[in-house]
């Protein structure tokens, strides 16, 4: 996995549309990059259509959202027109952005072993440096606060840590 003050490693693959998108072209701004299992899925769907309701408060902070999973970009054109969804998704068919980032690993699921992505979210800054990790997200969790259950969103996480890291 990789760890904070680290290069963010170089990508290019192709969105929903089949348009090849590179680290070096988005380079100089802000990215959230977040790596998911599957589309279609209860959880990784819970987590595209949070990022999609957050994109304005995104864009205000420059920041470009790419999700990641195997899936192929015409599975994500899908995912996106079933979801209304309107974040740009990358088709990693290849697994090479999952292992470059450390997120293709060895997972275990009801007494099953098999390999597959762990849900990760990289801030990457505009020097191509990682700035956060989250690794093992849960989309939503529950905490209990003075007494009371209260919900945190794994993407409001991702923007009040985005906008500490604007300020320093």
């Amino acid at each position: 996995m990789l760890e904070v003050n680290s290069i963010a490693p170089d990508f290019c693959a192709p969105n929903q549309d089949d348009v090849e998108i590179c680290l070096r072209d988005i380079k100089g701004s802000w990215i959230v990059l977040y790596f998911y299992p599957r589309d279609n899925t209860p959880g990784c769907t819970t987590e595209a259509c949070d990022f999609t309701a957050s994109m304005p408060e995104f864009d205000d902070l420059d920041a470009t959202i790419l999700g990641v999973s195997p899936d192929t970009p015409a599975k994500h054109r899908n995912f996106i027109e079933k979801q209304n969804l309107n974040i740009t998704l990358l088709a990693d068919v290849e697994k090479k952005m999952c292992e470059d980032y450390g997120v293709w690993q060895l997972k275990k699921f009801m007494g099953r072993e098999s390999m597959g992505v762990v849900r990760t979210t990289f801030i990457i800054n505009p020097k191509g440096e990682i700035a956060a990790v989250w690794e093992k997200v849960s989309v939503r969790k529950k905490k209990k606060v003075n007494g009371e259950t209260i919900e945190i969103l794994h993407v409001n996480e991702v923007k009040e840590k985005l906008q500490e890291l604007q300020t320093k």
